[in-house]
């Protein structure tokens, strides 16, 4: 591997950290109005950014898969093969992307993709199981986390 594609997957992995994080602040402001006007009305707007908010970490794992690991699962249950994967160091070429305990909590948002489109699900899920009500005090716990092992992976980039 070339010290310029590192270069450039850390660009990228930072450009989509930029898109997640704007995201968030829109999740965020929807389950604020949400919670102010008691109206549900207002998370039809959150679970579709939920969803990109997986959706972002996970382009960010397949582009370090394609780029570092040199392998991008296929198949029926790639999604799960990636998140695993990213949880997996790999001796001699990269640390774990994340932990276990985060890869656990990425993988609640990996299942949510399926009922983005049912808003009483969405409802009970986001105060049973996610993570909106850490959003009330600003960016999500687990954001931050996936966040940090990010920026290790980064450093771990320029180090080789």
């Amino acid at each position: 591997m070339k010290d310029e594609d590192l270069r450039e997957l850390t660009a990228r992995i930072r450009q989509e950290m930029e898109g997640i994080q704007r995201v968030l602040e829109r999740m965020k402001e929807g389950w604020e109005r949400a919670r102010r006007s008691n109206d549900d009305y207002y998370l039809d707007g959150v679970a579709p950014n939920l969803h990109g908010f997986y959706s972002g970490v996970e382009r960010i794992f397949a582009q370090i898969a394609e780029t570092i690991d040199g392998q991008v699962p296929c198949g029926e249950n790639w999604h799960q093969v990636l998140l695993q994967q990213m949880m997996d160091e790999v001796a001699h070429v990269r640390p774990a992307v994340i932990s276990t305990e985060i890869g656990k909590r990425l993988n609640e948002h990996r299942g949510f993709r399926h009922i983005v489109r049912d808003a009483q699900t969405l409802v009970q899920l986001v105060h049973d199981r996610l993570f909106l009500p850490e959003i009330y005090h600003g960016r999500p716990v687990r954001f931050s986390a996936c966040n940090s092992s990010l920026f290790r992976l980064d450093r771990f980039a320029f180090q080789v």
